[in-house]
């Protein structure tokens, strides 16, 4: 079963960094398009502060449907419509996608992408990425660049789609969180800082056709 028009809907939204993945928001279904449901900006109660929502942020989702059973689905932001307050468009759920098991497998991808990075200082190294998402990545590099909490990368990732064309998505990046190896390695787990829409689509497409293929295997 679909979520009606002025069903309350209950969020968290893909973050890397596992403590304000954990949020929860509530919004309101306003209205209900072909693909799309309208939902007014997510708030949480705890603080009374209102979560900004950027195209291709990735959510989990559930309402309660008569009984008080929950139900849950997985979406993505894909737009904005401006009316008497603003909406954000999120993808529709498949019936079928919709289950009354909580799910928090969001839109995001294991894969080794190359990875250029550039530090403030103007240093450059070529990294692996561990996953890649619409709301951020992760990668792997050599320990000796001494990232830490906080920094700020410009980053350019090298995507292949399955019809054969690369693309270069450029974002800056922050680091949300660090776990050093014994090898001397060190995995990096960022968020998106700053990103055009256009270079975030990339992402969720490559996302989107790598999620297709696992499906299929």
């Amino acid at each position: 079963m679909l979520p009606s028009v002025n069903q309350v809907l209950y969020l968290q939204v893909a973050s890397p960094d596992e403590t304000e993945a954990q949020i929860e928001y509530k919004s309101r279904i306003a209205d209900s398009g072909d693909g799309n449901l309208l939902i007014e900006i997510p708030l949480n109660e705890s603080t009374g502060r209102y979560k900004k929502l950027y195209l291709g942020d990735e959510l989990s989702a559930f309402f309660v449907a008569e009984g008080g059973v929950k139900h849950y689905f997985n979406s993505h932001v894909i737009g904005f419509k401006e009316d008497v307050v603003r909406l954000v468009a999120i993808h529709k759920p498949d019936p079928e996608q919709i289950t009354k098991i909580q799910r928090r497998s969001f839109l995001r991808v294991a894969a080794e992408l190359e990875l250029a990075v550039r530090l403030t200082e103007g240093i450059k190294f070529v990294a692996l990425t561990d996953d890649v998402g619409g709301g951020g990545i992760s990668f792997v590099c050599d320990g000796k660049w001494k990232l830490k909490f906080g920094d700020v990368l410009d980053c350019w990732l090298l995507i292949p789609y399955k019809n054969g064309s690369l693309e270069h998505a450029n974002f800056k990046s922050e680091v949300v969180r660090v776990k050093q190896f014994e090898s001397g390695r060190s995995q990096l787990m960022c968020k998106f800082s700053e990103i055009s829409d256009g270079e975030r689509q990339k992402i969720i497409r490559f996302c989107f056709e790598r999620q297709l293929d696992l499906r299929k295997r």
